[in-house]
Order: structure tokens, then sequence, then C-alpha cells
């Protein structure tokens, strides 16, 4: 009778060993988004309800904007109210995209590259870390809550989607977002991490074209319909890029495993022929192991 092929002998093992990884990495990482989650969420139960200082605080950043000539408010919001296409459009941007864009960005990266995925996920986690800390220190209100100054657009043109009188938040569920969290803007810095993250990654300069705009975008909308100062943008733009420069300059002095998954790929290609004559010597090849030399492993196990 002919022999098995040699190629199932050989790769079973190999492909034993990776889908586990690939199952542990991908269990750890929606862990640590999940808590970064209820994190973000958690910070409404802490942050100070008190309208008044988070009033001043508004007012302090209009007093600022207007010395410096960059008080785009104003001019904005209205034509956010006089185009009602513009009203609407802006209403679902804002409604949407912040979760949405994000979320498909890091999910793209994650299967993309490994390195680049874990860099940009720790710069995206430091960034929020940071402006969660600004919405606990430094309460500020939007200019949608600034009365008689600024038309709140979401709640003008709440009749044509999901959400109420509370930002975003679905109709009746004001509660669980925080009103007093416009400083910095997270929509700004997170639409701004989508932009650098596609830079990075290399892709097509008519991409990275596409997520500079919408990063401009979403500036454009978090101002216009009230929800933002210019200032709050212009901070969560330097959040991230501080984040961002916090990580990479981090991952250069302390050098660590970017994602098992990746170190794992390299690691197992080289030793298939050894594989395929020992299979248990896939046991001993353990997690820590991938990050070891293949050929020093080759060497050992000879």
């Amino acid at each position: 009778m002919s022999e098995s092929p040699r190629p199932s002998a050989r790769q079973s093992p190999v492909s034993w060993v990776f889908s586990a990884h690939r199952i542990k990495r991908g269990a750890i990482e929606f862990a640590f988004l999940a808590v970064l989650y209820v994190a973000y969420s958690a910070s409404r139960l802490l942050a100070s309800d008190d309208f008044a200082p988070a009033r001043g605080h508004a007012l302090d950043i209009l007093t600022f904007e207007k010395s410096w000539r960059i008080d785009v408010e104003s001019w904005l919001n209205d034509k956010f109210v006089q185009y009602d296409w513009l009203g609407v459009f802006g209403s679902f941007w804002y409604a949407t995209t912040h979760y949405i864009v994000t979320m498909i960005v890091l999910i793209w990266i994650y299967r993309r590259s490994a390195s680049e995925y874990v860099t940009a996920r720790r710069s995206l986690a430091l960034a929020t870390i940071i402006g969660l800390m600004f919405y606990l220190v430094m309460p500020t209100a939007p200019p949608r809550l600034i009365e008689g100054m600024y038309v709140d657009v979401m709640s003008f043109y709440s009749y044509a989607g999901w959400w109420g009188a509370d930002a975003s938040a679905p109709k009746g569920l004001g509660g669980i977002t925080n009103e007093l969290a416009a400083f910095p803007s997270l929509h700004a810095g997170w639409a701004l991490w989508v932009a650098l993250v596609l830079i990075r990654a290399g892709v097509p300069k008519i991409v990275q074209g596409l997520g500079l705009a919408y990063a401009a975008m979403m500036t454009i909308v978090i101002i216009g319909t009230g929800n933002h100062w210019l200032l709050d943008a212009v901070i969560g733009w330097i959040v991230v890029l501080i984040a961002f420069a916090v990580v990479i300059a981090w991952e250069r002095r302390s050098p660590v495993t970017a994602h098992e998954e990746a170190h794992l790929r390299r690691a197992t290609q080289p030793l298939d022929d050894v594989i395929a004559d020992n299979p248990s010597l896939v046991l001993r090849h353990e997690v820590s192991g991938v990050r070891d030399d293949p050929e020093g492993f080759r060497d050992r196990e000879r």
C-alpha cells in the first residue's frame, strides 16, 4: 500500500498550534477592548454633573478662541441649521461613524499587520485614557448646552433618526452618555487615529487621503452640530499624536513581541521538515518558545 502524503503529517501539528494561538489572541484582544469600553462608560459615574463649572470652562474656551479669532462655532452651527440636508447628514455622521469606522479600521489592521495593530491599539487606548482623565478633572459643556448662543442640531433634527436631545444617545437613553465631556474631543481624536493608522500601514495614497478627509469631515461635523468647540478638536488631535509618539518611543526602547500569531507563523514555517519527521516537537515548542530564532530551535533539537 502507498504511504500517506507527508504534507498532512507535517502541517497538522503546525496548524493546531497556529489556530490555538489565533483563538487565544482574539479572546485577549476582545477582552481588552471590552474592558476599555466599560471603563469609558463607567467614567460617567465618576464625572461631575455640576453644570456651573462645566459652563465656565466652556466660556473660557470661547474667550480664548475669540482672542485668536478662531471662534468658528457660530458660523458653522448656522450653516447646519440653515441647510436641512447638511443638518441631517451631520447628525447621522456624528451618531454612527465614531464607533463603526474606528472598529472597522481596528479589525482591518488586526488582520493586516500584527505589529501595526498592537501599536495602533495601544495608541488608541492611551489616547482614550488621557481623554477620560480630562473629563474627570475638567468637565466642559459643549456649545449646544450654552443656552441662547448655539442650536443643538441633533436635537433639532431628532425626528430623522434614533437620537434625542442627549448628543448621539438613543431617545430615552440619555443617561448612558456624559454630556459634559466636550474637552478634548475623542470624536476628532479617534478620527485622526484612523487616518494615522492608514498612513502607517502604507495603503495607497488615495486611501490615505480618504482617511485624512474623514478626520477633517468629523471635525466639521462635531463643531457644526454644536457638540464640540474648535479647541476641543485641536486638543483631541494633540492627545492622539502624543499617544502615538509615546507608544512608538516605548516600543523602540523596550522591544516586545507585538503579536504571538505573527511570530508563530515565522517560527513554524522554517521547521516544517523537522516537524514532519517528529511531530512531538510541537508540544515542546511552547508559546513562549515562538520568540526564539527558528534556526536556533532547530539546532537545539538536532
